[in-house]
């Protein structure tokens, strides 16, 4: 009797085995949520925005960073650890293959082509629900996500290629360049095959983009705009695209516009008469630095959603502060830190001059950067506060261990003002660039440390920044301060070398000057964010990174290669081809791309 019970119920289990096996396999092993309408093609794109930082490779990589560990003119070194070997490799101008973080190389090409790869499924599926019978609303989302989509996916080429290939030269000189793989589909294979095209053939497709999303951009779908590639974020972006490519007409219509300016008939044509007051598109963080509880309050504040002056925002995993935080190897010191925090300027060069504190020399501060923020100690280097800080996302309060995240702000107005005093500049208007810098200036003077004090800064004209910055010492000042231009604000531009091709008015020459003044302010302005590394590769800057107690120097030229910071070894690895070590190139105009000579 037991034995039948003990059968009838391996029988029972069987066929409920059976019954659960079949429900299974009538299950769908792809489990992916299929798009079928505008509001989830919405939400795919919210989640979409790069989620690593380009910013500590391009300052390090830059002239904002010195190495501790290198004897200064008395002598004085340390022997400070780097935040990791990458940093090492980075700061040599070497390839990165010691970290793949957020903020490494791998990790940016990374962040971007995911991003991509994402828009390519948004426009994929916008493609297939725009032939569905749709009601008006719905198709004005259909057209909003699809308009954002193009200029997301045109940006994260745009930093891909600034960062990884060399700048844009035109387009005759860029076909001679190498480009990276413009992605404009989902992948459907396990290892696609991607060649690299020419520069000329990435900066056109990244154009196409930008222009048709452009005209589909609505703001009326977005519930935090600035999370977001709202209209006056993609006037900033094609502001920066354009004057990248020395297309100055378009790039002051874009700023201008992202500035409050009606929208023009034709953006090849520019008026600078019709420029805009930047005022409420400049940060008021400078007049409410003392009102702050601790220095992390003062990036939280300048990067909030609800400030006029951010146009575009987005969360990232990075360290970047703790990289040069703490008493690490790499800060700015030294010429890095006098030709930025602690530098002069025609308009504050008489506010103070000071012996310097372990930065060598005497120097000049403008008073909205008092107080300075600190590596461990002054002779450390030091950061600025408004443009970095770090939100800490814990995942065991109990051990301490977490995700470091950063607010990246992207687009803002006081960069974008800088954009349109290049541009107008260049279309042959050098006082409405001097408006536009002298705006940015006195937006900076009304910091509490420079009340009272008016009579210690100097207005700017065009005849004082010609003074300054072409000239190896300002008028007002004489070599025996320990003052030139030596410490690195005004370098040898070559901007005519790196892109002869442009919409130009006037030539370099005529305004050199004025250019000096605007790189130096922009170098000021966009610190921590990387994008000096931007302006060094456009305007062609020479430098040199001195390393170790050996003082090992490694020099970057106009067009040196190293500008385009070699792909991922495992991009390589999977079989595209890397950035060439010497610019020659044979190029196939039939499919247009390059291929480097072996």
């Amino acid at each position: 009797m037991k034995i039948n019970i003990f059968k009838y119920a391996l029988v029972a289990v069987a066929a409920v085995g059976l019954s659960s096996c079949a429900h299974f396999l009538d299950v769908p092993t792809d489990t992916r949520v299929e798009l079928t309408n505008p509001e989830q093609l919405r939400m795919l794109l919210n989640a979409s925005y790069p989620q690593h930082n380009y910013a500590w490779i391009g300052e390090i990589m830059s002239d904002n960073i010195e190495d501790n560990n290198t004897p200064d003119a008395d002598g004085l070194r340390y022997n400070l650890p780097s935040y990791d070997r990458g940093d090492d490799e980075m700061f040599r101008f070497d390839q990165c293959v010691s970290s793949s973080g957020s903020d490494s190389p791998y990790g940016v090409w990374e962040t971007m082509y995911n991003s991509i790869a994402a828009c390519n499924h948004v426009l994929e599926a916008s493609e297939r629900i725009a032939q569905q019978e749709l009601s008006n609303l719905d198709r004005q989302k259909l057209n909003a996500v699809t308009g954002e989509a193009l200029v997301l996916r045109s940006y994260c080429h745009f930093i891909l290629a600034q960062m990884f290939c060399m700048p844009y030269g035109g387009v005759e000189k860029s076909k001679g360049l190498q480009g990276i793989p413009y992605a404009d589909k989902p992948e459907t294979t396990v290892k696609p095959d991607y060649e690299r095209p020419t520069l000329a053939y990435t900066y056109e497709r990244i154009v196409k983009d930008f222009d048709e999303g452009i005209l589909l951009i609505d703001n009326t779908f977005y519930e935090q705009p600035k999370y977001h590639f709202n209209l006056t974020a993609a006037y900033a972006y094609g502001a920066r695209l354009f004057l990248f490519m020395r297309q100055y007409n378009k790039a002051f219509n874009y700023a201008n516009m992202a500035l409050g300016a009606p929208k023009v008939a034709d953006i090849n044509v520019a008026s600078t008469s019709l420029r805009t007051d930047p005022s409420i598109y400049l940060s008021d963080v400078y007049s409410k630095k003392d009102g702050f509880f601790n220095l992390t309050d003062i990036g939280y504040y300048q990067n909030g959603s609800d400030k006029q002056w951010n146009f575009l925002l987005y969360p990232v995993y990075s360290t970047a502060l703790r990289h040069q935080s703490g008493g690490r190897r790499y800060a700015k010191i030294r010429n890095a830190l006098n030709s930025t925090i602690h530098g002069a300027s025609p308009a504050w060069s008489r506010f103070k001059w000071s012996k310097s504190n372990g930065s060598g020399g005497s120097f000049c501060m403008h008073p909205c950067f008092n107080p300075t923020y600190i590596n461990g100690k002054a002779e450390y280097g030091y950061w600025c506060g408004e443009n970095i800080q770090e939100f800490f996302e814990y995942t065991d309060k109990v051990a301490g261990i977490g995700y470091a995240h950063e607010t990246r702000r992207e687009f803002f107005g006081e960069e974008t003002l800088l954009v349109r005093a290049e541009a107008a500049l260049f279309l042959g208007d050098s006082n409405t660039a001097l408006a536009d810098l002298d705006a940015w200036e006195k937006n900076r003077r009304k910091c509490p440390s420079a009340v009272g004090k008016e009579s210690n800064f100097v207005d700017l004209t065009i005849a004082n920044i010609n003074d300054f910055y072409v000239t190896s010492v300002p008028a007002d000042r004489n070599s025996s301060d320990g003052y030139d231009n030596g410490y690195g604000i005004a370098k040898e531009i070559h901007i005519d070398i790196i892109c002869p091709e442009t919409d130009a008015k006037v030539d370099f020459a005529s305004v050199e000057g004025m250019l000096q003044c605007i790189q130096h302010f922009r170098r000021i302005e966009t610190l921590e964010t990387g994008m000096r590394w931007f302006d060094i590769k456009r305007l062609g800057l020479e430098y040199s990174h001195v390393v170790g107690k050996e003082k090992t120097v490694y020099h970057l030229d106009i067009e040196d290669p190293r500008k385009a910071v070699q792909i991922p070894a495992d991009v390589v690895a999977a079989g595209l081809a890397p950035n060439v070590s010497k610019l020659d190139f044979n190029v196939r105009s039939n499919t247009e791309k390059a291929v480097p000579v072996r």
